[in-house]
């Protein structure tokens, strides 16, 4: 870092993400005077941009309106509503096509660049920073932030392997950091105790036994004893359970799930919102109507054939039994596994390589605004270094690019006067 030039107005960014890069071309762009530096800890940037969406890159979500986009984050819903008004899902696809990368929107709302490749994503982004003349420095570790005082109104940071630098404004965009969030704490930050957030459910039953890969379309989902309860796909992989209702109930639960010690009873209605009781009336009327026939043989709610097979079987059923001779226990029994099958969690997995965390700056002491700290002025935050966490399907990109984006116009502004 030994070209910094000191007559300039400076901005440095920590963290070489999305948000980072996002919020440098955005400052650089508006402000051909400001210095934009990128500093970042590994060898390399972008990494989690290179491996979301299985190397694709899932940039945002189809989701265009910001009352309906909020919902879809277990913390900072209500921060993110304002934001989102400014800077959106439209305005992320239309910043990327302006600049040559084009998107297409899955029956799912996931939001990929057409060539299916992350490298595409971050060819763009590198290619934005370099024509606005931002300078990117790697494997610089920072290990200490000195406020501005009344001698000095600069911040001053310092690295493990180079010496100090000093500049005018300073946005942390560094994610998940233990390291960061300590020297946040010792300048009075509070830091939300970070938790995982969006994994699945380890777990071992018999009814679920070599049936990896086996899906459901739509099953409710509620963790026994708690107030947590989630709707969506449901998918049987080696370890347990997974898919969006599993990791909608991870996020939303995610404090009180790592209080459990992901210890915990959990409740699946296969069949989606079906009542016990309507389930008893519909498998009675098919016992009426096919007496000869063999109920495992027709699995009924669009469940998977080995999945209905299981679950027959576990209800008490065996397979060569007429449905004219099913007994009224074993319809409860089978109604039972269908709306109120019980399994016992113990522990999670991590759910692919994109790991997610809640916990980390308190909300309250941000302006969402701009993203600029009520504790120290022309202190910034964007991205996951932020108690903000949200669903897979390219919503964390979102806040991470919006964050980036405000906080980076405001200090291309600020930089002007």
């Amino acid at each position: 870092m030994d070209n910094l030039t000191t007559e300039k107005p400076r901005l440095v960014i920590i963290g070489g993400g999305a948000a980072g890069f996002f919020a440098a071309i955005t400052a650089a762009e508006n402000n051909p005077n400001l210095e934009v530096i990128i500093i970042e800890k590994g060898k390399d940037t972008l990494q989690k941009v290179r491996i979301s969406g299985g190397g694709r890159c899932n940039l945002t979500h189809a989701c265009f309106v910001p009352r309906d986009l909020v919902k879809f984050y277990p913390r900072g819903n209500k921060e993110l509503l304002g934001p989102f008004h400014k800077f959106s899902t439209g305005d992320t696809i239309d910043w990327f096509d302006k600049r040559g990368v084009k998107t297409k929107i899955e029956d799912d709302g996931r939001v990929f660049p057409v060539s299916d490749d992350s490298q595409t994503i971050i060819n763009c982004l590198w290619k934005a920073v370099k024509t606005a003349k931002v300078q990117i420095h790697t494997s610089q570790k920072l290990v200490n932030i000195q406020p501005p005082t009344a001698e000095n109104p600069r911040y001053k940071l310092s690295f493990a392997q180079h010496s100090p630098i000093e500049t005018d404004y300073l946005l942390l965009t560094t994610g998940s950091s233990a390291a960061i969030w300590d020297m946040l704490q010792s300048i009075d930050y509070q830091i939300i105790e970070p938790v995982p957030s969006l994994f699945t459910f380890n777990i071992k039953d018999e009814r679920l036994k070599d049936l990896a890969g086996v899906a459901v379309p739509q099953a409710q989902v509620t963790v026994k004893s708690q107030k947590l309860s989630a709707e969506g796909s449901l998918l049987v992989t080696h370890w347990g359970l997974s898919a969006f209702a599993v990791l909608r109930l991870s996020a939303w639960g995610a404090r009180v799930l790592h209080e459990l010690d992901y210890k915990f009873e959990v409740v699946f209605n296969w069949t989606g919102f079906e009542k016990v009781q309507d389930v008893i009336d519909f498998l009675n009327e098919f016992k009426q109507e096919n007496p000869r026939k063999h109920i495992q043989n027709y699995p009924q709610y669009g469940l998977p054939t080995r999945l209905w097979e299981r679950l027959v079987a576990a209800a008490g059923i065996a397979p060569e039994l007429n449905a004219a001779d099913i007994s009224k226990k074993q319809i409860q029994n089978l109604a039972a596994q269908l709306c109120q099958c019980t399994f016992a969690v113990n522990g999670k997995s991590t759910f692919k390589d994109e790991f997610v965390t809640s916990g980390g700056v308190a909300l309250n002491q941000v302006d969402f605004g701009c993203f600029e700290s009520r504790l120290h002025k022309n202190l910034f935050f964007a991205g996951e270094i932020l108690d903000i966490d949200a669903l897979t399907g390219g919503f964390n990109f979102q806040a991470a690019w919006t964050g980036g984006f405000l906080a980076g116009t405001e200090i291309a502004n600020r930089a002007k006067s």
